[in-house]
């Protein structure tokens, strides 16, 4: 009796490739990219917003715009002995202030 079932050389979608469901949802999200990004910056700038929502949105907006900034990791020590592992952030935009009254805002 033959055997059934199980990986086929050749079979399935080539390693890299993007499904089109993918790509269907990226355009759509292409299509309200400008209206989100308006919705970010509203937050924002909204004074009566919740704190943590203006940072988050304000974060999202640094993010799109500069990218997300890039943490590097050193490691000193050996294998054998005791490692330490310092964590390095390189953060865009001002460090955060003490109140909300530190940042100008637009209404």
């Amino acid at each position: 009796m033959a055997s059934r079932g199980g990986a086929r050389p050749g079979a399935g979608r080539k390693k890299g490739a993007v499904s089109q469901a993918k790509l269907d949802i990226g355009a759509m999200a292409k299509e309200h990219a400008e209206t989100a990004l308006k919705v970010l910056v509203a937050v924002a700038n909204n004074a009566k917003a919740p704190s943590a929502a203006r940072v988050s949105a304000a974060t999202a907006i640094l993010d799109r715009g500069f990218g997300k900034p890039r943490q590097s990791v050193e490691v000193d020590g050996t294998m054998a002995g005791v490692m330490t592992v310092t964590y390095v952030s390189t953060a865009a935009g001002p460090p955060m202030a003490a109140s909300d009254e530190d940042y100008e805002t637009t209404e």
